[in-house]
């Protein structure tokens, strides 16, 4: 999904949408596309009446916001609609239905967990609340299966055995996954991010 953001306080980025559709038609045809007026909370400096703006999203087929990230006024609005736009163009509406997912965070939260093992969200680059609350979410959702340099890791309870309470690590190979690239990489990629 492509967010189109012009200031309402300068004419002049308004004027250059034009020329990203053009852009986006040739290289990303099809890609949905939000049109956002950014600034809203200079709105006594307005150059882009809203009317305006919201005529031109419709006619080219494209949903319109006026956000305030200052105020934080409509932008987690504009990021969900882009994201139900996206899931239904690709068939998965049905991940967004309240029985499933209750919010783009859910969404989120989803992401990230499917393709981080539970032992390294301590590792991401992410405020500690955030951290806690993915690792929580990967419990209550059973979504902490995921493969990682080749092996696949998943928590599951043992089974048999009153030695074992809660959850145990198993993995599908007997080698625990690398913590930090090998010495001779020199590769970025290898880089646990």
């Amino acid at each position: 999904g492509i967010l189109l953001v012009y200031d309402i306080t300068n004419r002049w980025s308004f004027d250059g949408i034009d020329r990203w559709i053009k852009e986006i038609d040739e290289h990303a045809p099809g890609v949905p596309r939000i049109l956002v007026g950014n600034r809203l909370h200079l709105a006594f400096k307005r150059q882009v009446p809203t009317e305006q703006a919201r005529a031109y999203a419709e006619k080219n087929c494209m949903t319109f916001f006026e956000v305030s990230p200052l105020c934080n006024f409509n932008v987690i609005e504009s990021f969900t609609e882009l994201s139900r736009i996206v899931l239904m163009r690709h068939g998965m509406e049905k991940i967004w239905r309240p029985n499933r997912v209750f919010s783009l965070q859910d969404l989120c939260c989803r992401a990230i967990v499917s393709c981080t093992p539970v032992h390294l969200i301590d590792k991401l680059p992410l405020p500690v609340t955030i951290k806690s609350h993915l690792k929580s979410f990967s419990m209550a959702n059973g979504m902490n299966a995921v493969m990682m340099h080749g092996r696949s890791y998943s928590l599951a309870s043992s089974g048999g055995g009153s030695s074992s309470k809660g959850n145990s690590l198993k993995r599908s190979k007997s080698i625990r996954p690398p913590q930090s690239p090998p010495q001779n990489c020199s590769r970025n990629n290898c880089k646990i991010s």
